[in-house]
């Protein structure tokens, strides 16, 4: 049978990542991609072997696309997933998910009227760790779940140059902690513990060369009684030769015991009680030359598995809708200095 065929839009840093995963997916037998750059489209088609388009028309015209996958910024989304809403057509588009609740709606609606399926590329939940830590909380070895921890220490927000060799966007963008990065962990933390009902922020800026914040702290109430809470400091590392890898460190606090995510993205796990740990084995292997131990092909696998009829599709948009109505809560919250009921 003939493999499927991806539409990759947006080229820019992170697509490396999505053009690597498409390119070793066994489902796969054609890409194609385009970008407003044409440097950035001749180092696509030099580096990956792909077809590059200099429209998105010629694009999608230049091939029986199943897959499209936006890696563009925010207020690109909208337009795009727009155009390319088809009816079986599955659109996978880069977090954050356009730029308001009211737009991000809109898109759904459409997609739905039309039957096309809208995924968020959410990773971080795909990242093999919190794979296992999923596993770990749902065969019940926690018993039940108190309390939730992640200390975000990527230590790469210091100095007058910060951000400028790898992601350059983030230094104009009026909202960063939560908007950029912080999102990840709504959706981690709702997919881990269920229903947000509460958020406390309190966000500050470090670093005077960016426009949005890079430190605070976002609590989150969850409708079971779990509370959630994301520690966030740009600036700051944490024990590991790889601060990018896991972003900092998580513990896990519930009636069994203490589940604790390291530096290094080993999983340990401490009864109650006890005086050591003990490693939790990984689901899966550590892709340690990719993006987050191999996050983005492991989403990228499931998305094409599910389009070959093989699985069903995880964080779809209309689902993701609430991640972002957290986060719009969480800025309400640190303008207000309240707490913010859902």
């Amino acid at each position: 049978m003939p493999g499927l065929t991806v539409a990759v839009l947006g080229l820019g840093y992170f697509s490396q990542f999505h053009l690597k995963a498409w390119s070793e997916d066994p489902r796969v037998s054609r890409i194609v991609a385009t970008d407003l750059s044409e440097d950035r489209r001749r180092w696509a088609a030099h580096v990956f072997d792909i077809e590059v388009y200099q429209t998105l028309t010629e694009t999608l015209e230049s091939a029986d696309v199943d897959i499209v996958d936006i890696v563009a910024p925010p207020p690109a989304h909208a337009a795009l997933v727009e155009a390319c809403l088809s009816s079986g057509r599955i659109i996978v588009c880069q977090k954050p998910f356009c730029t308001s609740i009211e737009e991000a709606e809109s898109v759904v609606s459409k997609a739905a009227d039309i039957g096309a399926s809208v995924v968020i590329h959410e990773n971080f939940r795909f990242q093999p760790w919190h794979r296992t830590i999923k596993l770990f909380l749902d065969e019940g070895r926690m018993g039940t779940v108190f309390q939730c921890r992640f200390n975000l220490r990527p230590g790469d927000g210091r100095g007058k140059d910060a951000y400028l060799s790898r992601q350059p966007a983030f230094r104009e963008m009026p909202r960063l902690l939560i908007h950029e990065t912080g999102v990840h962990f709504i959706d981690l933390f709702r997919w881990l513990f269920g229903e947000i009902s509460e958020v406390y922020a309190d966000l500050l800026q470090i670093n005077s060369v960016l426009k949005g914040e890079d430190a605070g702290e976002m609590r989150l109430t969850h409708e079971n009684g779990v509370r959630s809470v994301f520690d966030g400091n740009r600036l700051m590392d944490h024990v590991t030769d790889n601060a990018r890898r896991t972003m900092g460190e998580m513990w896990i606090e519930g009636e069994k015991g203490t589940l604790r995510l390291d530096g290094s993205g080993q999983v340990h796990f401490r009864p109650f009680g006890a005086k050591s740990e003990t490693l939790v084995p990984l689901v899966e292997d550590i892709d340690e030359e990719s993006f987050g131990g191999g996050c983005v092909a492991c989403l990228c696998n499931h998305v094409s598995a599910a389009a070959t009829g093989e699985g069903v599709l995880e964080n779809e948009a209309r689902d993701y809708l609430e991640v972002i109505r957290v986060t719009e809560a969480a800025y309400q919250s640190d303008a207000t200095g309240q707490r913010v009921k859902l």
